[in-house]
């Protein structure tokens, strides 16, 4: 059986995905079972955008199986949902200052007030394969 293609997200979606909204991602643990993480999101237009760093679950769990779920829910209006099911690919190039803007949308400040010395940070782009939105 073939994998699903990539689905297109709306004008809407976009729009919701650009708002300083907290959005929770699944992963899939070794065992099958979910593992979901509130993330910080974003979008290139196209696909979802979240970040972490290299080693917490959801980056090992994206490394072996890209399988992921993301669920978001406007602040002014709890019956405007996005829930998205999707492959993620990891971004090594510009996840920094990826993050920084993540930091800058949701905090007012211009760093990550996070990091570390020995942080690596990776991009996750969330390719949508199944998008449903409701309100």
């Amino acid at each position: 059986m073939a994998a699903p293609g990539p689905a297109r997200l709306t004008d809407d979606q976009i729009a919701l995905l650009r708002e300083p909204v907290l959005a929770h991602v699944a992963t899939l643990m070794p065992d099958g079972s979910p593992q979901i993480t509130p993330v910080w999101v974003d979008t290139d237009g196209e696909a979802i955008l979240i970040n972490t760093a290299k080693g917490r679950v959801k980056h090992r769990n994206i490394l072996r199986d890209p399988r992921v779920a993301v669920s978001l829910t406007a602040r002014d209006d709890d019956h405007r949902t996005v829930v998205v099911r999707g492959r993620a690919e990891l971004v090594d190039e510009g996840a920094e200052d990826h993050v920084d803007r993540l930091a800058k949308k949701y905090t007012g400040q211009d760093r990550y007030p996070g990091r570390t010395p020995d942080m690596r940070r990776v991009t996750v782009r969330i390719v949508p394969e199944h998008v449903v939105q409701t309100g």
